[in-house]
């Protein structure tokens, strides 16, 4: 096994066995929410929000996330990018391998 390739192992086993792995995309929505007092229905600001955006069985599904719960759903969304990123530069080593049928 190369220095990459246990470099990049090592790497994934540690985010696999880490704080989490979630599999979706951040997205900040702003809306008017309604009421006719409010900041936003005078055009000043409107409300933000951020959600979850995944695709299950073919449904794309939406999740609210609360503002204390912010920075911990940004590092898990991270460390699935990083994992699956890390998973593919593996896989292109064993690729390598294969057509070179090499060991």
């Amino acid at each position: 096994m190369s220095a990459r390739e246990r470099e990049q192992r090592s790497r994934l086993a540690q985010l696999i066995h880490g704080a989490g792995l979630l599999r979706g995309t951040l997205a900040v929505r702003e809306r008017v929410c309604g009421k006719a007092n409010c900041k936003c229905a005078r055009g000043e600001e409107k409300h933000v929000s951020l959600y979850l955006v995944a695709s299950y069985e073919g449904r794309v599904r939406q999740l609210f996330i609360p503002k204390d719960w912010e920075p911990q759903v940004r590092r898990w969304v991270q460390q699935y990018q990083e994992a699956r990123k890390l998973l593919e530069e593996v896989s292109l080593l064993y690729w390598d391998k294969v057509s070179k049928r090499q060991e």
